[in-house]
């Protein structure tokens, strides 16, 4: 994002289209929905104008959205499993493909703009990944119980954060990086069983540029997804499995505040995205749903799709394109907006 944590311009890696972060007003029409329950008053400081003072050429999306699937990036894996983490670089979908035999065994494939499909690192161990400043893959990486930076080139990889109050982490698994490169991470227990160890609680965490790890938030069950804002004011995290929230927690001098619920009674929440209006594309997981919320927490469009749902991140050569992981499979939506690209 312009200073974002995600933005298709990150790193000059995206296409020029993204040049669309960089600024336009919040679109006015948002249909609000039963299901939906925003707990954020309008009034609520940096929460409620996430847009005001940024700007982009895009239009949200409202009502029914129709998934495509990619036909040419079904899984052709013999046992179950799930695509996970997507992030857009150049002109390519990065994504994590794990199953769920012992361990969790996971490698990163690559889906090019030809609609060709490679195996980038077949080893990763991992589940979120994220695009840092110098266009290495960061990512949560069960195997290892720690975030994991990794040269796809070379294939060497490296430890971010290890440990926390001298423990590892459980599972890591959805990553946010701001322009100046701090990580936040969410560490749920899914793939806890990866390898020995872990921590007392699930939780959020803060990963500063000297390597210092804080915790952001511990009273979320399995925290999932994670993303920032445009503007890189807020913080979004969502989890709590079968009786789901998204949290907002408002970033002052660098540090986030206490969490806001801005949506309750999400049916397992899955990974998140954002476009640079700043409304937030969330996945429910078993629902096989995603769900569009503007920064206030009124819901304006949704999507079906027939598997399991698990991450969405902005792509394609316009920057406009929404890809959708989930259950060995991929999905893409075409949209009149451009968004972070993980």
């Amino acid at each position: 994002m312009t200073t974002l944590s995600k933005p298709l311009l990150k790193l000059g890696l995206l296409t020029a289209v993204s040049l669309g972060l960089i600024a336009c007003e919040q679109q006015s029409n948002q249909v609000s929905t039963a299901s939906s329950v925003p707990v954020s008053s309008a009034g609520d400081s940096a929460i409620s104008s996430l847009a005001a003072n940024a700007a982009c050429e895009g239009v949200a999306p409202e009502g029914d959205l129709i998934p495509e699937r990619i036909v040419a990036a079904n899984s052709t894996r013999t046992e179950p499993g799930l695509y996970e983490g997507p992030v857009w670089i150049n002109d390519s979908l990065y994504f994590s493909d794990f199953v769920f035999s012992e361990g969790f065994p996971s490698r990163i494939q690559k889906l090019d703009a030809s609609g060709q499909m490679a195996t980038v690192l077949a080893d990763s161990g991992s589940n979120g990944l994220a695009v840092d400043n110098d266009g290495l893959l960061v990512a949560g990486t069960h195997k290892y119980k720690s975030v994991s930076r990794y040269n796809v080139a070379t294939g060497e990889r490296t430890s971010v954060a290890q440990t926390f109050a001298g423990n590892v982490f459980n599972s890591p698994n959805d990553i946010a990086i701001t322009a100046d490169g701090v990580i936040y991470f969410t560490d749920p227990a899914f793939q806890r069983d990866a390898a020995p160890g872990g921590q007392e609680k699930t939780g959020v965490y803060r990963v500063a540029t000297d390597g210092t790890v804080t915790l952001v938030d511990d009273t979320i069950s399995n925290p999932n997804g994670v993303t920032l804002s445009p503007d890189e004011s807020v913080l979004y995290v969502n989890g709590g499995g079968e009786q789901g929230v998204l949290r907002a927690y408002e970033i002052v001098d660098g540090v986030p505040q206490a969490g806001k619920d801005l949506v309750t009674g999400i049916h397992i929440p899955d990974g998140m995205a954002v476009d640079c209006l700043g409304n937030i594309y969330l996945t429910e997981h078993l629902s096989r749903q995603l769900r569009v919320f503007t920064p206030q927490g009124e819901q304006i469009a949704q999507a079906k799709v027939d598997a399991n749902l698990t991450n969405v991140a902005f792509g394609g050569a316009e920057g406009t394109t929404l890809f959708l992981t989930g259950a060995g499979s991929l999905w893409k939506i075409e949209l009149g907006i451009t968004g972070s690209a993980y």
